[in-house]
């Protein structure tokens, strides 16, 4: 498959707003990203629509587009990033999907996740991307998982993993779904893992989907998020419960209080 390969030039402030960026970029049809060069397959290409993304996210010049060394961009991808051995036994095959383990961010969760003595019944996997974070939830225990992600690529990933997990999490059960926001339901544990600006507009979500006493795990930010997201969550009834650092990115637990106040 022939390629195009397109370069930018970054000024952003703050670091969350090219994963935006990129994130948007996926939307329209690129699937890698090395430095600051996007590649995408050729015939997906549309110029106009690259240059309105380009024109809605400040911090952001288009520097060239150009055609490249035809290859398998995933399949370079996947030989730079093989199988992730993780605790537990749990093993992942990111293809091209965030969330393979290799982030701090995906770190702090997999190890508070292997340290807790058993995970709560019902799990929330919000941006799941590989699926790492439901899969490692229910090796420890949980006994059914709602994983989802806007990403189509991600969701047949997190799927294919769930199979090379099989023997050790037979005893949960999974829903997996396409989705931009999480599904209604009632969780104990919720997983999120995704953008700082995504983070607070679903806040109300989290709270409104936890069950009393269950808990929300957020991370993808950096300390400098952090009044802004304890704000949000303050305001929704949710309690800061403990919080983690590693390098520059920060991990927050909170809970639902078991009041009726909270409910």
């Amino acid at each position: 498959m022939e390629y195009s390969a397109v370069t930018f030039a970054y000024n952003f402030k703050e670091e969350w707003q090219r994963d935006l960026f990129e994130q948007a970029l996926a939307d329209i049809g690129f699937d890698s990203f090395c430095d600051s060069i996007a590649y995408i397959p050729s015939g997906l290409l549309n110029e106009g629509l690259l240059r309105k993304v380009v024109s809605e996210n400040e911090g952001v010049q288009l520097i060239a587009i150009g055609s490249c060394e035809d290859k398998n961009w995933n399949a370079v991808w996947e030989a730079e990033h093989p199988i992730m051995e993780l605790p537990l036994g749990i093993r992942i095959m990111p293809h091209c999907a965030f969330g393979a383990g290799y982030h701090e961010t995906t770190n702090m969760l997999i190890n508070r996740l292997a340290d807790i003595d058993h995970v709560p019944a019902e799990v929330l996997d919000n941006g799941c991307g590989t699926g790492v974070l439901g899969i490692m939830a229910a090796r420890c225990g949980a006994k059914h998982v709602t994983m989802v992600d806007i990403d189509d690529k991600s969701v047949a990933n997190t799927k294919e993993n769930i199979e090379l997990n099989k023997p050790l999490i037979a005893g949960t059960t999974f829903t997996i779904l396409q989705v931009d926001t999480p599904p209604a339901g009632k969780y104990d544990l919720i997983l999120s893992n995704i953008h700082r600006n995504i983070l607070l507009e679903q806040m109300p979500l989290y709270a409104q989907y936890l069950n009393l006493g269950g808990e929300l795990w957020l991370s993808g930010f950096y300390e400098q998020d952090c009044p802004a997201l304890l704000a949000a969550t303050e305001k929704v009834g949710l309690k800061l419960k403990a919080e983690q650092q590693l390098g520059e990115w920060k991990l927050l637990v909170l809970y639902q209080p078991l009041t009726e106040q909270a409910a």
